[in-house]
């Protein structure tokens, strides 16, 4: 399969996602992984929601910047992720693809602790808070395939 062909699946895909979410279904969320054989297999998405005010807003994206963005490029099964920021609702939503659950979820807790403290010790700085996390996390879970 071309490089460019496979690049515009993973555009496809990804809005597939988020016209899913524009239109309501907000755990739709579609993933492919490409094996040797040129199939596609479905893989995870780790689905986040934080609160990020409309002020907040560009705060919010360079934490994200300066912190998960390029510890997320390092981790085995990382396929990629999208940033959604609801307007009305004044949310982010971030849905992170992986090629598998176990890579996923074999990450050291302690890992995901660092880059957590880098992101909200960014996110203190861009607003001007003193302390805690001013884009705290609403909802986690995962989707997976429906079939």
């Amino acid at each position: 399969m071309t490089s460019q062909l496979l690049a515009l699946i993973r555009r496809v895909l990804a809005l597939l996602v988020i016209v899913g979410m524009l239109a309501g279904h907000g755990d739709v969320a579609i993933a492919a992984v490409e094996q040797p054989n040129g199939e596609y297999d479905v893989a995870v998405v780790e689905h986040l929601r934080v609160k990020v005010p409309a002020a907040g807003r560009q705060a919010w994206l360079e934490a994200e910047r300066g912190s998960w963005e390029p510890w997320l490029a390092q981790q085995p099964g990382f396929l990629g992720r999208e940033l959604l920021w609801d307007g009305e609702r004044e949310e982010g939503t971030l849905l992170i693809r992986w090629a598998s659950r176990a890579q996923w979820k074999q990450i050291p807790e302690a890992e995901i602790e660092a880059v957590q403290e880098r992101f909200e010790q960014l996110a203190r700085q861009a607003t001007g808070e003193n302390q805690g996390n001013p884009f705290p996390l609403l909802f986690e879970g995962e989707l997976q395939p429906a079939a």
